[in-house]
């Protein structure tokens, strides 16, 4: 594609297009649509949170360098991607306090919610539903929670409720690239009008059946009230952007994968659709959840299921294989990272402006054990190029790392999950 210079005397819409001969490519973003009274381009610079959680965790000793500090010898995972190193740090010896259940805990990975087996146990906020609350009104989507063979996913709402994930690459490009056809934008909108008139009548009841409650009653109708009003806030939104062109963009629309054990493409296709969706700004907060499927991988060297393969029991052969599965991963998750890095905007690249963490609920799967946690976070303003080392035994609270990137995104938050306070070690730019 040849390159293009423009030249602006005032600022632009984030929402234009290169327009040509019956195609329209969403341009990125530019020093031009910097509004002219902004004291910084920095401040205007979208920040972006993805997340990437394994059910099945990552071997440990494969992972992690052994030194702490800047100038550790690369892990045998680490050693893949050795043109990364720079743009991402290690964390080893950290966790969720609190959480425990094995595979369970799939619940607590973004929100560090301390899991019990009790039948009342109630999830809190994960990070990024936290961060959509707050600052996804500026795209269409608030964020995109994402799945490659199930609904499930680490996404949760205030409430407590899981939110579903979409695990069809062809619908998520759908929804996020194909134009809909009037007819269909009208029901959209139409739909949308009546869910907003709906919160109207329940807030409405709510609002008279206050003046018969106590006080501690009264304080859940508030906060059930707030729920409403930021609901009705949100479909008022999704009105707005019913009516808007979506952006267009050179990938073709794909076709699902329907081999259930092709993990690694499967999640490369939805990487690279999740990479269109923040260079095009249709989203900022996007949460991707591999379940662990138990098929064999097609991979030469693998014949038996990654599930089986994570519950290895230290068995030699179980282990060579699983090596091979999880460097596969691993090499996924680095070309992510740099198909962001490639991608430049105003104020450095996209992945200097998306912090983007890999991670999962369990430390080690042989044993469903929760602590010891695999954490690699890229990109995202910080300074990187270390290996951040905790106690092994006596575990440091990974929440801390969710309220340093909330910091990162200007949120002058007092606490999260668990936390009150910022990762120690992990500084900003």
């Amino acid at each position: 594609m040849k390159r293009v210079h423009f030249s602006f005397s005032k600022s632009i819409s984030r929402r234009s297009f290169l327009r040509g001969t019956g195609a329209a490519i969403a341009l990125p973003w530019l020093d031009a649509m910097t509004p002219a009274f902004a004291s910084s381009l920095a401040s205007q610079t979208p920040r972006r949170f993805v997340s990437i959680s394994l059910a099945l965790g990552l071997h440990a000793p494969n992972l992690n360098p052994i030194e702490a500090g800047r100038n550790y010898t690369p892990s045998l995972y680490l050693s893949k991607i050795p043109d990364l190193l720079n743009d991402l740090t290690v964390v080893t010896g950290s966790s969720h306090p609190g959480v425990g259940g094995g595979h369970r805990a799939e619940g607590s990975i973004l929100t560090g919610a301390p899991y019990s087996n009790n039948a009342t146990f109630k999830n809190t906020i994960s990070i990024d539903q936290y961060l959509a609350k707050h600052q996804g009104h500026h795209t269409r989507y608030p964020s995109l929670v994402l799945n490659i063979e199930s609904n499930n996913s680490p996404s949760y709402t205030e409430n407590g409720s899981m939110i579903p994930a979409e695990f069809s690459a062809s619908r998520l490009f759908a929804k996020l690239f194909m134009a809909d056809s009037k007819k269909a934008q009208r029901r959209q909108i139409e739909r949308l009008k009546q869910g907003r008139s709906i919160m109207d009548i329940v807030a409405g009841d709510s609002k008279r059946l206050m003046r018969e409650l106590g006080t501690g009653d009264k304080e859940k109708m508030d906060q059930y009230l707030s729920s409403v009003r930021d609901f009705e806030k949100r479909l008022g939104e999704s009105e707005e952007w019913a009516g808007k062109a979506k952006p267009k963009v050179e990938m073709k629309p794909p076709v699902d994968i329907q081999d259930r054990a092709e993990v690694i493409r499967r999640k490369k296709l939805m990487l690279d659709i999740m990479q269109l969706a923040l260079q095009t700004d249709s989203t900022r907060f996007i949460t991707l959840h591999l379940n662990g499927e138990g098929a064999t991988i097609p991979i030469e060297g693998v014949n038996e299921g990654y599930h089986g393969l994570s519950h290895h029991g230290l068995d030699e052969h179980k282990l060579e294989q699983l090596t091979i599965v999880e460097t596969e991963l691993i090499k996924t998750y680095g070309g992510f990272l740099r198909g962001l890095k490639q991608t430049q905007e105003a104020s450095g690249s996209l992945l200097d402006n998306t912090s983007v963490l890999l991670t999962s609920n369990l430390g080690n799967a042989s044993s469903h054990d929760n602590r010891n946690m695999p954490v690699l976070l890229a990109g995202g303003g910080f300074k990187h190029g270390q290996h951040i080392a905790f106690d092994q035994e006596n575990n440091y609270p990974l929440p801390n790392l969710f309220m340093s990137i909330l910091r990162r995104h200007g949120m002058d938050t007092k606490k999260f999950s668990t936390s009150t306070q910022e990762m120690s070690g992990l500084e900003m730019i």
